[in-house]
C-alpha cells in the first residue's frame, strides 16, 4: 500500500506543551447535514464520510464546497455529507456493525494504521468492511513531541535532536528537570494518547516499541515480548501524566494554562501530529479550524521535535467501505480528486497539515518552527499482526489507574433517557459496558451520591465499592453498579471535594489517580454551596500531589459550565453526555484516560 508508507519522521525541532484541565465536546451528529447544493437534492448520490476529529471540520467545509461545485461523474452529481469521529472509535464500530446513526461509505482515519487494526479484529469473520480499491492519501501528517519551548530549550534545541530515548531518561530520572538546572518544573511527564482511541497515540506507541530494538523496519512479534523491549516500553509509560482519547483536550487545557501563566507546570511534552502543533500556535488550540488567527497565540509557543529514533508519518487516507455501491465508490473517487485539487490541497495546508505527498508548506515550516532542510528519521509500519501484538503489549505495561467513580444517584436520575430506561438505568449500563476496557491491576471504587435521606443522615455519599483490582473484584463492582436507586437531591460540590480527598490520601505514586464524577443536575446543597472555595481546595497546583477529575454532565439539566471549571481546576477534563443517546460513548472516551 504505497500511500500508507509514507516518509516517517525523527529529528529535532522543538515544542511547547504543558496542559491543564480538559473540556471536550465530542457530537458524533456534527457534519455538513445542510440542504445546501446537492446535500438539498434526492437525484445525487449521497456519501456519507467518517472523518477523523481533527479534520472533521476542515472536510465538512470542503464537503459543502463540493456539494456547490456543479461537479458531476458519469453524467451523475455526489451530496457529500462528513460527520466526525475519533479513528479509533471510528474503527471499533465498524469492526462491530456500525449502530451510531447513518452508516458510513468513506471513512478518513488519520493513519492507514487503523485499516491494519480493523482488518486484524475481524480477520475471523465472514463479512468484509474495506472495499478492494487502493486507499489515497487526502493530506499528511507526522508524529512529533510537542514541548514548550523553555524546556525545548534546556533539552538543546534548535541544535540537538531528541528522540525516545531521551524521553525515557528524563522520565526515569529522580531529578528530573533539575537535570538541566530547572528543578522548578519538576518531573518530566509525558502526555500521550490511548492507542485504542487516538491515532497520536496508536503512532506514539508503536515508534516507543520500535526505538526500543533500535530498528526503523520489520519489528517481529518476538521482539516485542523480549524483557529489553518489555523494560524500555514500560518505562517510558511511566513518566505518563495520564492518557487521552483525543489529543485535542490537552491543547485546550495548554492554552488555559498558558493564559495563567502557568504552561510550564503541567506536562513537559505530548506525543501529536504536527498539525496540532500548527493549530496552537496559530490561536486555535481547540482545534477549530475558525480560530486560526482569531484566537489568542499563546505567550509560550510550541515547537515539534522530530524524535531521531523514528516516528511515524500519518496519510490521513480516504478509504471506500465494502458496502458502498458502485456509484457510491465513483463518487467517492471524485471526492478524492477534488480534494487533491491544489486548491484544496491549499486548504489543508492552512490548517497545518503536508500534502498529501507529505511536503510541507512555508506557513507551516514558519509557525511550528521547523527547520527547511528537515530531515526525519522514517520508520516503517509494522505488519498488521506485529501491530496487534503491540497493543496486547501496551494494555499490560501501561501506566496502571486507581479510579473513584461517583455517580449521581439523586431523584432526578429516574426521570427517563429515552429508549425505554431512566437515567440512571442508561449511566450504570454505561458504567459496565466502559468498565470492560479497564485492566485486571486497575484499581476502582464506587461512590453513590445525592443529598442526605432518612436512610442515610449525615452524609451525601455512601462507599458502595471500596477500591478493589478489577481482575478480582470486577462481577462485584458490576454488580454493585447495576444496584443502584435514586433518591434525594445533588449535593455536587461537597462530594467532589471528599472524593478528592479520599483519593488523595489514598494516592499510589505508581498509578493514575483520578476522580470520575457522573451528573445530571446542579449543586442543591446548602451546606456547601461555594464554588471559588471548591475550585480552591481542588486546585492542582495548591497540592503536593494532584488528583485529577473527570466530570460527565449528564442530560439537559446538567451544569455542564460549572463542571468544566472544577475539571479544569484539577488539571482533569469535563465531558458532554446532555444528550443521554451518547452517554455510553462519552463514558468509555473518560475511561480511556486511565
Amino acid at each position: 500500500m504505497a500511500s500508507r508508507r509514507l516518509p516517517l519522521v525523527a529529528a529535532v525541532v522543538v515544542g511547547l506543551v504543558a496542559v491543564v484541565g480538559v473540556y471536550f465536546v465530542l457530537r458524533p451528529g456534527d457534519s455538513s447535514d445542510a440542504p445546501e447544493g446537492n446535500a438539498g437534492r434526492s437525484d445525487c448520490v449521497r456519501l456519507e464520510v467518517s472523518a477523523s476529529t481533527e479534520k472533521g471540520d476542515l472536510l465538512a467545509e470542503l464537503g459543502k464546497q463540493y456539494n456547490t461545485a456543479g461537479r458531476t461523474f458519469d453524467g451523475k452529481c455526489a451530496a457529500v455529507i462528513v460527520r466526525k469521529k475519533t479513528s479509533g472509535a471510528a474503527m471499533q464500530a465498524l469492526a462491530d456493525g456500525w449502530t451510531d446513526g447513518a452508516a458510513p461509505q468513506v471513512w478518513a482515519p488519520s493513519s492507514s494504521l487503523w485499516l491494519d487494526v480493523l482488518r486484524e479484529r475481524t480477520g475471523a469473520s465472514d463479512k468484509r468492511i474495506l472495499a478492494d480499491a487502493e486507499p489515497a492519501s487526502i493530506a499528511t501528517s507526522p508524529l512529533v513531541l510537542a514541548m514548550p519551548k523553555p524546556m525545548a530549550e534546556a533539552l538543546g534545541w534548535p541544535g540537538k535532536q531528541v528522540g525516545w530515548a531521551d524521553v525515557l531518561a528524563l522520565s526515569a530520572d529522580p531529578q528530573g528537570w533539575g537535570r538541566y538546572g530547572h528543578p522548578e518544573w519538576g518531573k518530566f511527564r509525558l502526555g500521550k494518547d490511548n492507542p485504542h482511541r487516538s491515532t497520536s497515540g496508536l503512532g506514539a506507541t508503536v515508534a516507543t516499541f520500535y526505538a526500543a530494538t533500535g530498528r526503523s523496519s520489520d519489528l517481529t512479534a518476538d521482539e516485542v515480548a523480549s524483557p529489553k523491549v518489555t523494560d524500555y516500553v514500560r518505562g517510558v509509560e511511566a513518566g505518563v501524566l495520564h492518557y487521552s482519547d483525543d489529543a485535542v483536550k490537552y491543547l485546550a487545557n495548554l492554552a488555559e494554562a498558558d493564559a495563567q501563566g502557568k504552561a510550564l507546570r503541567y506536562v513537559s511534552a505530548i506525543a501529536m501530529q504536527e498539525e496540532l502543533v500548527y493549530l496552537y500556535n496559530s490561536g486555535a488550540p481547540n482545534g477549530d479550524p475558525a480560530q486560526i488567527g482569531k484566537g489568542r497565540k499563546p505567550q509560550v509557543p510550541l515547537v515539534a521535535l522530530y524524535p531521531k529514533d523514528g516516528t511515524l508519518m500519518f496519510d490521513h487516507p480516504l478509504v471506500v467501505l465494502a458496502d458502498a455501491t458502485d456509484e457510491q465508490k465513483a463518487a467517492a473517487a471524485d471526492f478524492q480528486a477534488f480534494l487533491q485539487d491544489p486548491a484544496q490541497q491549499r486548504r489543508f495546508a492552512e490548517h497545518g497539515f503536508r500534502d498529501y505527498q507529505g511536503k510541507a508548506g512555508d506557513s507551516l515550516a514558519t509557525t511550528i518552527g521547523a527547520p527547511r532542510d528537515q530531515q526525519l528519521s522514517l520508520i516503517d509500519p509494522p505488519s498488521p499482526t506485529v501491530l496487534a501484538k503491540i497493543l496486547d503489549r501496551w494494555d499490560e505495561l501501561r501506566k496502571k489507574a486507581r479510579v473513584l467513580l461517583v455517580i449521581d444517584v439523586s431523584g432526578s436520575m429516574n426521570d427517563t433517557a429515552g429508549n425505554g430506561k431512566s437515567k440512571l438505568e442508561a449511566a450504570k449500563d454505561a458504567a459496565v459496558e466502559a468498565l470492560r476496557q479497564l485492566h485486571p491491576d486497575d484499581e476502582v471504587a464506587v461512590w453513590a451520591f445525592s443529598t442526605e435521606t432518612q436512610d442515610n443522615p449525615g452524609a451525601v455519599y455512601r462507599e458502595v465499592v471500596p477500591f478493589t483490582r478489577v481482575g478480582q473484584g470486577g462481577d462485584r463492582i458490576r454488580t454493585s453498579i447495576k444496584g443502584l436507586q435514586a433518591e434525594g437531591g445533588t449535593a455536587l460540590y461537597h462530594v467532589v471535594r471528599l472524593a478528592q480527598q479520599h483519593v488523595l490520601a489514598n494516592t499510589a505514586p505508581d498509578r493514575i489517580n483520578a476522580v470520575v464524577v457522573l451528573t445530571d443536575g446542579k449543586n442543591e446543597y446548602p451546606k456547601d454551596n461555594d464554588l471559588n472555595a471548591l475550585l480552591r481546595d481542588v486546585d492542582a497546583e495548591n497540592l503536593e500531589q494532584s488528583v485529577r477529575l473527570f466530570a460527565i454532565a449528564f442530560g439537559d439539566k446538567s451544569d455542564l459550565g460549572t463542571l468544566d471549571r472544577i475539571a479544569k481546576a484539577s488539571r482533569g477534563a469535563a465531558y458532554d453526555a446532555r444528550n443521554p443517546a451518547t452517554i455510553t460513548e462519552v463514558f468509555v472516551s473518560v475511561l480511556s484516560n486511565f
